[in-house]
């Protein structure tokens, strides 16, 4: 990264109005495919709660860790469909504007939810 690019907060950037240097990359999803990923990470949002629940009330440790990998289930459910879609439409484009280097990126990116 060049050390003059400024780097946006997300908070304070708008988008189409960022600064000039801003380095702040979106998505572009459609509604349905954004939806869907929301409601997906509401439900274990709503898991997780339900998880704190089990602990606060002394609930058998076994069917804690049930809950623990059902969420991780989910949690990796979502990060395959996100994976699916950057690799169809952000790297695509990416790579066909001429920034092949975006394959590293990948790697970097698959070896760490490999972990």
């Amino acid at each position: 990264m060049n050390k003059d690019m400024k780097i946006c907060k997300v908070e304070d950037c708008e988008l189409d109005a960022c600064h000039e240097g801003c380095s702040h990359r979106t998505s572009d999803r459609s509604q349905k495919a954004k939806a869907s990923l929301i409601s997906r990470l509401n439900r274990i949002e709503g898991q997780v709660r339900g998880i704190k629940g089990m602990i606060d009330k002394d609930v058998y440790c076994d069917d804690v860790l049930n809950q623990i990998a059902a969420v991780q289930s989910a949690m990796k459910s979502v990060s395959r469909l996100l994976l699916e879609g950057h690799m169809k439409s952000c790297l695509v484009k990416r790579i066909q504007s001429g920034e092949p280097e975006v394959i590293d990126e990948l790697i970097k990116t698959i070896e760490k939810m490999m972990k």
